[in-house]
């Protein structure tokens, strides 16, 4: 079945602006903000937050503890390399050092890089429980199924040039790995960026070792098999500033990236994506969809939503500013479409055009197709994602 839904007009459902509350929701947002701003953040929230990812995981069949010693017990790896560079020298943009997912130093340390993707697999089996341990793989199979149909392509636009795809915030190279896997003939290089050096040293490691997954009486090793590939490329760097060559890649990943900028970042890193972009490449995004009931009705809740914004700092910029970023993005790109992808995220395809479409007055012509609401204004897609309170289906 076509999960497209309706028409091409945009949505008019919006997340509802946090200021805009009024009476008991407005009070509990009030005495939110002031709890994320004192220890209970630090000494309840977060350790909360953490212990209902951790619970999900195992209650799914996912071995967060064992597969994380696994990885730490590495002799060869970087962090227990008493020589390897500690990292101490570089820089970072003032918003990056906030603390992320429960972890102080944010993603600034291999703690937060060995459990990076514990975490997604937890996340995915959240998102579909009737999956258990398998959740994550619907769930990234369901944005690559919502991509393609409204257009994600892989094409050489240049027959001396290589195909390039660009995976903007790749962490520890999940999506990069997935994305080389999806595309075995058809890209020549996959190049994975993110800010952390710590993830980019576990996302190496976890490529050099190519271990096998827990299971199939295997007691040791990683939570997925790993390929290892020549073509994967992992970096640290900036995905606002690349500096990678104008016009290079064939495509550029953004998948479940924007929601934690700032909405200024969010539009530098939508520019750079532009700019790296070959003429008829395309941004390909993957995120948390706030214009959802599933996520409008949990964000109005403020005590229920206490437990994702107290590792999220820059959630609810996001989710107020989502139509913004949408627009801006649709001003930068020639072409872009969006669609549900599960019950509370959607997926987008912005087009880089080979030429500069006018209309009769020279004005550059722009549009969106917006195909997640149907034309009773009911969400495309089924939510299948837990309540905030549970960690495993019952079946």
């Amino acid at each position: 079945m076509d999960q497209c839904g309706g028409g091409t007009e945009p949505a008019t459902a919006e997340s509802q602006p946090r200021t805009a509350q009024s009476g008991f929701g407005g009070l509990a947002q009030q005495m939110l903000n002031v709890a994320l701003a004192s220890p209970i953040w630090k000494y309840v929230l977060v350790p909360q937050a953490r212990a209902s990812i951790v619970k999900t995981a195992e209650e799914n069949g996912i071995p967060w503890v064992a597969a994380k010693e696994w990885l730490k017990s590495q002799k060869d790896a970087p962090w227990n390399d008493p020589g390897h560079d500690n990292h101490d020298d570089v820089s970072y943009p003032t918003y990056y050092r906030k603390s992320f997912h429960a972890y102080s130093e944010g993603n600034l340390s291999y703690d937060a890089a060995f459990e990076q993707e514990l975490a997604s697999r937890a996340i995915g089996a959240r998102n579909f429980p009737q999956y258990s341990n398998r959740g994550e793989d619907v769930f990234r199979g369901a944005f690559e199924r919502a991509l393609s149909r409204i257009g994600a392509r892989l094409r050489r636009i240049d027959g001396e040039n290589e195909v390039t795809i660009v995976d903007f915030g790749c962490g520890t190279g999940t999506s990069t790995r997935r994305l080389a896997k999806r595309y075995p003939d058809e890209a020549a290089k996959i190049i994975g960026i993110d800010l952390s050096p710590y993830f980019i040293d576990v996302g190496r490691t976890l490529l050099k070792l190519a271990p096998e997954a827990i299971g199939g009486g295997r007691s040791e090793g990683w939570i997925a098999d790993v390929d290892a590939d020549p073509r994967i490329q992992l970096r640290r760097g900036d995905i606002a500033d690349t500096r990678l060559p104008s016009n290079s890649a064939s495509v550029v990943n953004l998948g479940l990236v924007l929601h934690e900028l700032p909405t200024s970042v969010a539009k530098r890193v939508v520019r750079e994506a532009h700019r790296i972009l070959e003429p008829g490449g395309q941004l390909w995004v993957s995120e948390m969809d706030f214009e959802s009931p599933a996520y409008r009705a949990q964000r109005e809740n403020a005590l229920l939503f206490s437990l994702l914004r107290a590792t999220e700092p820059y959630l609810d910029e996001y989710a107020d500013g989502m139509p913004a970023l949408r627009n801006y993005i649709v001003e930068t790109f020639d072409k872009v479409k969006i669609a549900a992808a599960t019950g509370r995220h959607y997926a987008l395809v912005a087009e880089k055009g080979l030429e500069d479409r006018t209309n009769g007055d020279g004005e550059k012509v722009r549009g969106l197709e917006d195909y997640r609401f149907d034309k009773n204004m009911k969400y495309a897609v089924e939510d299948t994602h837990l309540k905030p309170w549970e960690s495993k289906q019952d079946l």
